[in-house]
Formats: C-alpha cells, structure tokens, sequence
C-alpha cells in the first residue's frame, strides 16, 4: 500500500461556490452527524470567509452557529478549519491588528482547530500577524499560496514564498488554487519543490473543478507530495465547486495511494439533505449555471469562490443596462453576451491592473472593475469612468504590493485625481479600534459574550452586526426569500398550464408562518417599483420652497445607498452646503462601495433615500438648490 492521503470536506465553500448563502444553524447541526458517520474525512471546514456574514444575514448568531457546528466534529476527533484573509480577517476590507488577534482567539475557543490564511496578493507583510496571532491563540496555522497564471506567478516565486512563510512560523502549506485555473503539472512542481526543501510541512491542495483541470491536479498534486486534499460532494461538487470524494478516492486508489474508505450509506444521507435544504430554500440563491463546468473561465481565472454571486451580479446589471437601451431603442443584450465581454474585460484589464491573485476581494474588485468599464463603455462612456475606492486602494498599495506594474493609464489617472501611491505596511494605515467598539457596546447595553465574541462580531462586521441586533436583517431576509418564493410559484404555474396567466402586482406569501404581501415587477414593464424614499422633513420642503430651482444627483448604479462606508465619516443632513466634488455618499454594489461625489455646489433640500435602501440606476439620490 501507498502513501496515505486524507480528505478534507470543504462545506462552507462548496455552498458559497455554487450560491449565496450556507445553510442555518439547525440545518449544519442536522447534517453534521451524517458527516462524521461517513467516516472518510481528516478534517471539515466548518467557518471562515463569509460564513459569519452570511449567518448575520439571515438574522442568526453566528457565534452560536460555530459553537455548535463545529462541537460534533470536535466530538469525533475530525479536525476543523477556517478561511481568512490575512489583512482582511474574514471580511472583505482591511481589519485593525487588535480585531485581528481577537478573531483568533474566539475561533479557537469556538472549536476551529486549524486557520488557513491567505493574502489575495501573497504579500507576505499581510500573513506575519495571521501566522503570529493563529499560534498565540493555540491554532495551527496553514499558510496559503494563491495559485494563479502570469508571466509574475512562476515556481520559483511560490517556492520562494514558501521558504519566508515557514521561516515566520506557518506549520502547514495549502496550495490555493482558488480558480482551478492552475496547470496540472506546474502545480506538481510546486509541490515537489516544497517537500524536497521542506519534508516535514504537511501540504494541502485545494482547488476548483470550473475550468476542468482538477482532477489532473489533483493527481499530480498526490505524485509530488502532498497529503491533504479538499474534496466536496454532491449536490454540491463538480460546476464552479469541487471534485467529489468519491472520485478522487477511486482515482487515488488506483494509483496506489492510501486512501480513507467511504460509508457509502452515510455518503447518501448527507448528499439527501443537501438536497432538502436546496429545496427548502437555499436553491433559490444557486444559479442552475454554477452547476456546470465551463473551460470559457480558463481565460480570465475567476475563481470558483465568487462565481454564486457573480451571476446574480450579472442579472441584475444585465437588468439595468437593457432599461437603459430599451429607452434609447438600443438592441438588447443576452447574459451569455454580457459573461463573454466580461470575461473578454477582465482578460483584458488583468496586466493593466498589476496580476494581482484573482482570490477575495481581489477577484471581485477586478471584475467589478471590468463590469464596470463594460457597461460605461456600452452607454458611450470611458473606461476607468467608475473606479470604487476598494479598487483605488488595491491600486495604490493600500492593501500590499501588487505582483506586477500598474499600467501607466492608471498612475497618471491617480495623479490627476490628486492620489497618493502607499508603500508601508498596510497594517499601519488601520489602527486599533477594540476599544471604541466597546463602547458602542455599552452604550447600547449589548452584552461583550462568552470570550468576547459579541465584541468580536460587532469589530469585524459591524453593519451587519448593528442590522442584526436591530431585527433588520432578518426582516430583510424574510421579504427577499418571500419574494423569490412568489416568483417561483408564478413560473410554476405557467409552466403547468402552458399558457400565459394573469401577472398580478400582489401576492401574499407564507414564510416562516410570516404572511408578506409581495410587490412584482416584470422583465418586459418598464414600470419597475421603487424603495419608497424617506420622507422630506417641513425643514426641506420649506428650504425647497425659499430658495429655487431644485438641482437633482442621480445614481450612476444600482445597489445599496450609504451616507458613510466607515465611523471616521460624517453623514449628510438636510441643510449642508457642499461643493462640486463633495462626497455625499456610497453605492454599495458588488461587495464594493463607489463614492458618489456632487456635481453641482448648493444646499441639500431633500435626501430621497434612507442609509441602506437599494436605489437603481438614474434614481434621486439627493435634491440641492
């Protein structure tokens, strides 16, 4: 018999590949039992990425989801594992060094044994403290390569990462090929060239079926070394996920590996309540095209990780831009031409943008930016018209070094814009904040929680977190998943009866023995409903009245609109004077805030909408005479 190779289940990211959401907490502590019974993992991701978020969505505690996710397997002596992202803890901006600590500290207590961390540009200046603070808290820390393909991203640059990562301390290696878009056979160099200078560190690959070189990677992978591999399994593997266990055990068995035996019965019981949480509503979040496995990502390397929300990022633009054609008498585009030119953009602005790793959130801010560029230039406009300050802040070093060169377009477009390149450490632009967090807690009579996990919560995420403890979110939830349950029931009867039915404007819907009354528009009306806008205090109407013509600012997207992106911010009121360039707010889309800056001087009369409402394209953001 071979050598031995043990599985790691990567639940948290084959759902967050495929869709939007992760199952609720009653729903893991269902499936968690089958999971262990299956007898064939080493090791469950349980948490990390955007698990806690995803929980504060649906309105739960993410602390008690991790707590008691992660117990059975505790229990059964299978380690667990979280992703997080170096400068950016499990959220998609930079976090304080003091968050940062605390985040280690909680998860260990919570039961996560393992912390896998990586730096979305393998500036090893970002990683120091993950591996630092994962060992002072008792973890093991599992220092991460993202693996991608550039004339910058050769074997000798991963192998020389290696070196200074075991140097500060990391006790394992992952080969994160978030993208699948690794080549078999470099991968296998990798790999080698680690255990001929590093026999000792435990390797685990990790990667993504999308483009379709997994399995060959894995292979080459197991031959070189390596003796952990992540694997999913149906309903959930293969599309933009993961190879399934059952393939890869059979595939490593015949090569002569030894390899963990499955309970097949087991394997049918898990695979049978993913399905029923798929049915039960998760399914509503997964696009059918993230089932499928498309060698078209070969080209512009987007990772697996974000194709779910990519799609519904897609829809939703594709949307908004065929609105504003229709009303121009422009042709229509299809969402298969919007992914081409999107995927074409992202080829295209990638060098541009210095081969930065395409992994969270730098995987999102490149397509974000090609999305954006693609639809200004649809309209008639520029490339480079709209740039978000997360993007900007990438550009310019805030985040760490990018692998390559910023393109020259880009630096003279900074200077115009008055921006200042950073070459420091990126830690030391966000300084300690555990302190004011606490007294936000205290004002609000919000209890810290058991080893300060409150706290921790409310430091790392504190939008969602304030929209939690409010009852927001989950309201929030409810109305969207009552909304997608209308729409389903109205496709479903059309498809039954075969002809067209009456598109009634109402519905009521029951969730969670919640009746919601539902608003619906349709694809083909051009009388699209609004969010109701905040109504204009007797101080606007009156300033409105006194003193003239009323100038409007208008969304250039659609998305969430926010007065501020951060505490340091003042928002704006009613009566503030601002000039020409003033910033008055933030569209909130595609996980990344774009400044919304004033085009004209004057006083604002009206602000049609409240912190947080969505706003479409071209509607009224603010009134200014």
């Amino acid at each position: 018999m071979g050598r031995e190779i043990k599985f790691s289940l990567v639940f948290r990211d084959m759902w967050q590949s495929s869709g939007k959401y992760v199952p609720t907490v009653e729903q893991l502590l269902e499936v968690a039992p089958a999971i262990v019974d299956m007898g064939c993992f080493a090791r469950v991701e349980t948490n990390g990425g955007g698990f806690e978020q995803i929980s504060l969505l649906f309105g739960e505690n993410p602390n008690k989801s991790v707590r008691e996710w992660t117990q059975p397997f505790n229990d059964a002596g299978i380690q667990t594992h979280m992703l997080e992202r170096g400068l950016n803890g499990i959220r998609m901006t930079p976090v304080p060094a003091d968050v940062r600590r605390l985040m280690f500290q909680v998860k260990k207590k919570q039961g996560t044994d393992i912390a896998r961390s990586f730096d979305g540009l393998n500036d090893l200046r970002n990683l120091e403290n993950s591996v630092k603070f994962a060992k002072e808290a008792g973890m093991i820390s599992q220092a991460a390569l993202c693996l991608t393909v550039s004339p910058v991203h050769t074997v000798e640059y991963y192998t020389a990462m290696v070196d200074q990562l075991i140097e500060m301390g990391a006790d394992e290696i992952c080969i994160k090929d978030m993208a699948g878009i690794g080549r078999p056979a470099t991968i296998g160099k990798i790999v080698k060239k680690i255990k001929e200078r590093h026999p000792d560190v435990p390797v685990q690959y990790h990667g993504h079926s999308g483009p379709g070189f997994q399995m060959a990677s894995i292979l080459e992978a197991a031959y070189a070394g390596a003796e952990y591999f992540d694997v999913a399994m149906e309903p959930l593997s293969w599309g933009t996920g993961h190879a399934d266990v059952l393939a890869v055990q059979a595939m490593l068995k015949d090569a002569g590996f030894k390899v963990p035996e499955i309970n097949i019965k087991a394997y049918m019981k898990v695979r049978s309540l993913l399905q029923k949480f798929i049915d039960e509503f998760l399914g509503y979040y997964i696009n059918p095209r993230n089932r499928v496995m498309n060698s078209l990502l070969i080209g512009p390397g987007l990772p697996g990780g974000m194709m779910g929300s990519l799609m519904a990022d897609l829809e939703d633009n594709l949307s908004s831009l065929n609105r504003w054609k229709r009303k121009r008498d422009q042709p229509e585009l299809t969402q298969d031409d919007l992914l081409v030119m999107l995927f074409e953009e992202v080829t295209h602005i990638w060098p541009m943008v210095g081969y930065p790793p395409l992994v969270t959130p730098f995987s999102q801010y490149v397509k974000n930016l090609a999305l954006m560029n693609v639809l200004q230039l649809e309209k008639g406009r520029e490339r480079w018209s709209m740039i978000a300050d997360n993007i900007w802040d990438m550009m310019l070093g805030k985040s760490g070094k990018l692998p390559g060169e910023l393109a020259p377009e880009l630096v003279e477009l900074a200077k115009e814009q008055g921006r200042e390149f950073y070459t420091g450490v990126p830690q030391d632009l966000y300084p300690d904040a555990l302190d004011d967090f606490r007294l936000e807690m205290k004002k609000n009579n919000w209890e810290l929680g058991e080893d300060d996990e409150e706290l921790f919560e409310l430091a790392m995420h504190p939008e969602q977190y304030r929209a939690y403890k409010s009852g927001d979110a989950k309201r929030e939830f409810e109305k969207d998943l009552a909304n997608k349950k209308a729409e389903d029931e109205l496709s479903l009867t059309a498809a039954s009866t075969g002809v067209a039915i009456h598109q009634p404007r109402t519905i009521v819907v029951n969730v969670g023995n919640e009746e919601y009354t539902v608003n619906i528009s349709y694809p083909d009306s051009e009388s699209t409903p609004q969010v109701a806008p905040s109504t204009p205090s007797p101080q606007a109407s009156e300033i409105a009245v006194n003193e003239g013509q009323v100038k409007t600012l208008l969304s250039p997207l659609e998305g969430k609109f926010y007065f501020t992106k951060d505490s340091s911010e003042t928002p704006i009121k009613v009566g503030d004077i601002v000039q020409e360039g003033t910033i008055v707010g933030y569209i909130e889309s595609m996980k990344t805030y774009n400044a919304i800056a004033a085009e004209e001087s004057g006083r604002i009369t009206e602000i049609c909408f409240a912190n947080g409402d969505s706003v479409d394209e071209d509607d009224v953001l603010i009134k200014l005479v």
